[in-house]
């Protein structure tokens, strides 16, 4: 599944299903509805969340990690390996929609 992101604003964004999720699910909104909306009065409150869990995100990443077993290190160095991707990458495309939609006043529909 795809989310698809329009504002009069700005051109579609598109995101596959997880990382779609994960920022509607940190700006307070409902991942399972098919459709929903941010309105322009609740932009600035979405930007808010998405830089503070970017920030928490870099943080939980620079803090060091817990010593753990062999087989555990494996495990993480694996799942590590995996999310190359940060927060800060996927969450920059959404928030540059949300401000140049919010400096026009325009919504963003999903």
């Amino acid at each position: 599944m795809l989310f698809k992101f329009k504002s009069r604003a700005t051109a579609d964004l598109i995101m596959l299903e997880p990382n779609g999720r994960q920022l509607l699910q940190i700006i307070g909104k409902n991942p399972d509805a098919p459709h929903g909306i941010v309105t322009a009065a609740q932009i600035a409150a979405a930007i808010a969340a998405l830089e503070a869990a970017v920030i928490a995100d870099e943080a939980a990443r620079a803090a060091p990690a817990a010593p753990v077993d062999d087989g555990e290190a494996e495990a993480d160095e694996q799942g590590a390996a995996q999310d190359k991707v940060r927060l800060r990458q996927r969450a920059a495309p959404f928030i540059d929609m949300l401000r140049r939609s919010a400096a026009e006043g325009h919504d963003v529909v999903w």
